[in-house]
């Protein structure tokens, strides 16, 4: 939380904003006993949750595996959306749907100091604005999205997709494609 190139916080911040959201308090106290919010207890509350975000043997996997009644017909056009005209599977392919890459996908490009990416570790100008491809894996319970939080749902995700990106120096070429072809 405190890395620079992650959450760039400090932890009395930290804790000053979650102290700040509405309901936080109450749900300190329902688990762990008091409404106080410290750094430590809040790292609990990440680790715990993270715990949670297990996915394995979806109906997605049993599909993959062979199972084709176990998608519904709605989510088999969904997928063949996916791979074949938003050709998402480009970066979010295998099990995990990511490829480990980094790519530019504009995001927070219309800033005023846009976030730096992976170039503030490499030093190299072509990973400006470039962050790393994160998993699909129970997507739907980890809002928000992109690195900086600036999409809330994946509505938003996808609609952002479609449009191409920001437009910057470095924009992914495969995001560009997607919009091209409709994605």
């Amino acid at each position: 939380m405190k890395n620079p190139i992650e959450m760039g916080h400090t932890h009395p911040a930290i804790v000053q904003t979650l102290r700040g959201i509405p309901g936080y308090r109450a749900m300190f106290k329902a688990t762990f006993g008091s409404e106080e919010i410290s750094i430590e207890l809040a790292g609990k509350a990440i680790a715990t949750f993270e715990r949670t975000v297990l996915s394995g043997n979806s109906s997605y996997d049993r599909f993959r595996a062979g199972d084709k009644k176990a998608l519904t017909a709605e989510q088999v056009r969904g997928w063949k959306v996916f791979k074949d005209k938003a050709k998402c599977d480009q970066c979010h392919e295998g099990i995990n749907f990511t490829t480990n890459e980094y790519h530019n996908l504009g995001v927070g490009m219309d800033k005023p100091a846009p976030d730096e990416g992976r170039s503030v570790v490499t030093h190299q100008a072509a990973d400006w604005g470039a962050f790393k491809t994160p998993t699909l894996r129970d997507i739907a319970r980890t809002a928000p999205y992109m690195h900086d939080g600036s999409l809330k749902t994946l509505e938003d995700v996808v609609e952002f997709y479609d449009k191409g990106g920001i437009l910057n120096k470095n924009l992914d070429e495969k995001n560009e494609a997607v919009k091209a072809g409709g994605g």
